[in-house]
């Protein structure tokens, strides 16, 4: 096998069965390793999904290069037909793995990863392994290690609802939010109620919360400024 034979297996437009065979099992490999990241971290979007998405995509960007340049009258063929219409219908079932759950939007990176996939596909079937690979490499590393920044220095990304009632309506606001915040809670907005026939006082917070709030003790910090009746912290 000369250098000829391996250039064309990753790189070229001569569309020959082991081309075909290189590129489709470096499609899959591309969407099978998307696809662990999802499931490592229990989302819906899996690895089937993925390899499916990507090896299709490949599929049909090859079958493009092919009907270009050896079905199509000489100088006519449009080798980024089909590619258009996947890059538009992808969108569709990467829509549908975005979901609203109380008040947060999930789904969101997994729709991403769905246009990535397809992307990889396409490139790898184009015969351009090697951008396809680095574009494989840096979402890796931008799944891996970028959410661990994230979590380190903005932790809190869950809006959530934080629910107080005290018996009575000598409350120190400043003071009840500092406790709130120094849990890692960041205070969005703010909803006061106050029955006149009766001491008791509702307040509402909007806030933006971090995966783990040590909830037992946020609770006995709150007690310390007032008579707590009801505490509630929901989606």
């Amino acid at each position: 096998m000369n250098f000829d034979t391996i250039y064309d297996m990753f790189f070229g437009v001569n569309i020959t069965w082991y081309a075909c065979l290189v590129r489709i099992i470096c499609s899959f490999l591309s969407g099978a390793i998307l696809g662990i990241e999802r499931k490592m971290r229990q989302q819906t979007v899996g690895i089937r999904t993925l390899v499916l998405i990507c090896v299709s995509s490949c599929l049909l960007m090859i079958l493009s290069v092919f009907v270009s340049t050896n079905l199509a009258p000489e100088g006519k063929g449009d080798p980024a037909r089909i590619a258009a219409q996947v890059v538009s219908g992808i969108g569709f079932l990467g829509g549908g793995t975005i979901l609203r759950q109380g008040l947060n939007v999930k789904g969101l990176t997994s729709s991403a990863i769905i246009w990535v996939s397809a992307a990889l596909g396409l490139a790898i079937g184009a015969g351009m392994v090697l951008p396809a690979m680095m574009t494989l490499f840096i979402c890796v590393v931008a799944l891996v290690y970028i959410e661990k920044l994230e979590d380190k220095y903005f932790p809190a990304e869950l809006t959530k609802k934080l629910y107080l009632v005290f018996d009575n309506n000598k409350v120190s606001f400043e003071d009840l939010s500092k406790i709130i915040t120094s849990f890692g809670l960041y205070i969005i907005n703010t909803d006061v109620t106050r029955l006149m026939g009766q001491k008791h006082l509702s307040i509402t917070f909007s806030v933006k919360a971090p995966p783990t709030v040590d909830v037992v003790e946020l609770v006995n910090q709150i007690k310390q400024i007032g008579r707590l009746e009801e505490f509630r912290l929901t989606d």
